[in-house]
């Protein structure tokens, strides 16, 4: 069953409100601590936030066992009782990627977003390749793409929609307004909604300016990720 455009343009609209990345926090021995995540993310929801995103960066999603990152998404949706959309961060290779969303899916989530990948070659048509592989597993699924590499290309983004059409969202992370610009109206600004990926640095300039917008989408959407890391050293 693949995405309705009906229900393609209510995840778009979440997306448009603020979308929070919460922290895992660790204990003493770097483990999760499961018991102040459902804490916060309670905290978050019952604040009036309506997109959570489990293994986000900020929630540690690179330093997380396969079964740990499980739990994340298990332990969010367990909070949110269906009281909020559920973007789940999945990543790593393509197969990795699919049984993550798909366990996510099981659990309420109606979206998820694609780390970037991490590789030190990425070239513009693998980049297309690797989204639409995991995009088309998972037809029924909103996507949302985490993009930091700014050698990919507005007309990259067009592309992988015309093939991956569940595609409904962007976060963009590249620190440059201007190539933000650029990259907005070459894949079709009101085609997605876009979320900010390096708010942490760039907001407190741009939000000050009236006529600079950070988070573009259709209907002039604005989305505002938390800022924040509980850094776990990688094979923790």
């Amino acid at each position: 069953m693949s995405l309705t455009p009906a229900v393609a343009e209510t995840l778009r609209q979440a997306l448009a409100t603020v979308v929070v990345v919460p922290v895992t926090p660790l204990d003493a021995d770097g483990n999760p601590d499961w018991v102040a995540y459902a804490t916060l993310t309670r905290r978050l929801i019952d604040g009036g936030i309506t997109v959570i995103t489990p293994n986000g960066n900020t929630g540690e999603f690179y330093a997380l066992s396969q079964a740990e990152a499980r739990q994340v998404v298990e332990t969010a949706a367990r909070v949110s009782g269906g009281r909020v959309e559920l973007l789940a961060g999945v990543g790593h290779d393509i197969a990795t990627a699919v049984e993550a969303a798909g366990h996510a899916r099981d659990h309420g989530a109606r979206m998820i977003m694609i780390h970037q990948p991490v590789h030190p070659y990425v070239s513009r048509e693998g980049w297309i390749d690797y989204h639409a592989a995991i995009a088309g597993a998972l037809p029924d699924l909103g996507i949302v793409l985490y993009l930091r590499n700014e050698r990919i290309t507005g007309a990259d983004i067009a592309a992988l929609a015309d093939r991956a059409p569940n595609v409904v969202g962007v976060k963009y992370g590249v620190r440059d307004a201007s190539t933000f610009a650029a990259v907005a109206r070459d894949a079709g600004i009101d085609r997605f909604t876009w979320l900010a990926g390096a708010a942490e640095l760039t907001a407190p300039r741009v939000l000050g300016l009236r006529r600079a917008r950070l988070h573009l989408g259709p209907g002039q959407r604005q989305s505002r990720p938390a800022a924040g890391h509980a850094r776990r050293p990688a094979g923790q």
